[in-house]
């Protein structure tokens, strides 16, 4: 069984067992969480699509860890005018596992 789940304003297509990394949740290392905006379900050759979200489903998965990412750099510069800037960035996620899909 596959779900289609929206976090984060992003997508991620889901089954039982998966481990993600999606934008930063509020929820601490070993809370339980439920994804309510399922975009879609497909169980085998049965495919249930919403609009914009399937009625009744939920994804429901377990938090892991808070974290953050690898720093990437952000380097703006003029040329001929003496101007640069250098500034790093870690983007925070959230490890979530993956557990139950209901319809």
């Amino acid at each position: 069984m596959h779900a289609i789940i929206e976090t984060g304003g992003k997508q991620y297509k889901v089954t039982e067992g998966d481990t993600l990394f999606i934008e930063k949740l509020p929820n601490e290392a070993g809370d339980n969480v439920t994804f309510d905006k399922v975009l879609a379900v497909i169980d085998g050759d049965k495919i249930t699509v919403g609009t914009p979200v399937v009625e009744g489903a939920k994804v429901d998965a377990s938090v892991v860890k808070n974290g953050k990412g690898k720093k990437i750099l952000v380097f703006k510069y003029k040329p001929k005018k003496g101007y640069r800037k250098r500034q790093g960035h870690r983007q925070p996620y959230t490890k979530v596992t993956i557990g139950a899909i209901s319809l």
